[in-house]
């Protein structure tokens, strides 16, 4: 299977070895992953901040530079989400369209609801806490929500409960915002970061070991108040753990 990788800018430029994880996992699992260096911002920050129209070149970037793929995948729930929930008023005269936002798809979603992952043969003896990221939570219905008061499911668990030694933190509020909402965590700095020592409180009070979450850009933000904190929490991309990448520090 030939997969087209799409990487979110701030992986790129801060997290680059969430991105080899991302490549070592689709490998691993039998894909053939291609990058193609000409991708660039998906529009997501210019788009939430009000300036859709600037978002629109980035998306017909995109859809160029991916349309020849498959499947497309990202390490990143809300990237993933923008193509797919909040593309289509940038194509309005495009009748392949719909199905092309379709094959992109979140790197978890994409192991369990494609490749349909029941095996991952090494282990991780830590307690981990799961921080589950508005995006994916929401939009891409990656797990239950909180409101829902039937049937019970979460991705990123599945796949995270395939690995030997693990075990699992339970928070009181466990799909509570982490508080980055990209520019918002500037326009609302102290809003944001009271809502990040809540999260990472839930988690302390839980003994969670590592905190992880399909998007770095939440595990960027909380990672950077419990480093400001010096707090003994570390952070992980769930595509490190499933990789089999070692703990930071370790």
């Amino acid at each position: 299977m030939k997969v087209g990788l799409f990487i979110p800018c701030y992986i790129d430029q801060f997290y680059p070895q969430v991105g080899l994880a991302t490549v070592d996992l689709l490998e691993q699992f039998g894909c053939e992953v291609v990058y193609p260096e000409a991708q660039t911002c998906c529009g997501q920050p210019m788009a939430n901040t009000g300036c859709v129209e600037d978002a629109k070149p980035l998306a017909h970037h995109y859809y160029n530079l991916f349309q020849e793929f498959e499947y497309v995948v990202c390490p990143s729930g809300s990237c993933t989400s923008m193509v797919r929930n909040h593309y289509a008023n940038y194509f309005p005269d495009n009748p392949n369209f719909s199905q092309f936002k379709n094959k992109t798809y979140e790197l978890c979603e994409f192991l369990t609801d494609v490749l349909k992952v029941d095996s991952i043969n090494r282990s991780f003896p830590h307690r981990v806490g799961i921080h589950q990221s508005c995006h994916g939570l929401r939009e891409l219905r990656m797990g239950k929500s909180s409101e829902l008061v039937t049937g019970s499911f979460n991705k990123v668990r599945q796949l995270l409960e395939l690995m030997d030694g693990i075990e699992f933190t339970e928070l009181k509020r466990p799909d509570e915002c982490c508080g980055f909402g990209g520019t918002f965590s500037i326009t609302e700095e102290a809003v944001s970061c009271m809502m990040a020592e809540d999260r990472i409180q839930d988690h302390e009070r839980a003994e969670t070991e590592i905190m992880t979450a399909t998007d770095m850009s939440c595990l960027m933000h909380l990672g950077g108040v419990i480093s400001r904190q010096k707090k003994d929490l570390k952070i992980m991309h769930v595509a490190e753990i499933l990789a089999g990448y070692p703990v930071p520090g370790s």
